[in-house]
């Protein structure tokens, strides 16, 4: 079986990013990452990706007259690359349109809540502010809404009474690691079922 094409779209340090080139280097996920996307010339990520022999992609947004523009462009990109899946992971960006109607169904994103509780920005502290035992990690597909998508999978994490927003971090990103490269393995061996809202992952 071919080697997934990924492309990974990132905004910051990177470290979904620098988990799925881990994965991908010891054997533990069939894929490749063809290409990052980031919106952040000096994020570390971008030093990530060039020290993993990764193609990257960097705009600035505020260089485009609207949003449609630079994810005209990103979609060459993309097509450029061969890319299969797009993951996001860490993109700080609304996505419009212009990626998502081709995209759908191929498009994931990774987020730090158990979705459909604390959408949007800072999941972590939104469950802290809110007082939950239990929070935890989603891998969704990308629609127009905001981390409204379809769910594939969720793993919970407990919220300990002395947590800090940074204790918890550190744990939270332990999960998301875990859980995305678990769910790009699936895809990677073509058991990931969308119909509507319900995604069915095959046993291996």
């Amino acid at each position: 079986m071919e080697k997934l094409r990924l492309a990974v779209f990132a905004s910051g340090n990177g470290s979904n990013f620098q988990a799925i080139v881990d994965a991908v280097q010891d054997g533990r996920l069939h894929a490749e990452v063809a290409l990052l996307v980031c919106d952040k010339p000096q994020a570390k990520v971008v030093e990530r990706a060039r020290q993993a022999g990764v193609p990257v992609f960097v705009f600035e947004a505020k260089q485009y007259a609207r949003r449609e523009d630079y994810e005209v462009e990103i979609v060459r990109q993309l097509e450029a690359s061969g890319v299969e899946l797009i993951v996001l992971a860490g993109y700080m960006r609304l996505i419009t349109s212009v990626l998502v109607e081709p995209w759908y169904g191929r498009m994931i994103n990774i987020h730090p809540a158990l979705l459909p509780a604390f959408p949007g920005v800072n999941g972590i502290g939104q469950a802290l502010a809110y007082g939950v035992k239990v929070t935890g990690v989603t891998v969704h597909f990308v629609d127009g809404g905001m981390d409204s998508g379809p769910i594939i999978a969720q793993t919970a994490v407990v919220v300990r009474d002395d947590d800090t927003a940074e204790s918890l971090a550190v744990r939270m990103h332990a999960a998301e690691h875990e859980l995305l490269v678990g769910v790009l393995a699936a895809f990677s061996e073509r058991r990931v079922l969308l119909e509507g809202r319900k995604v069915s992952v095959r046993a291996q």
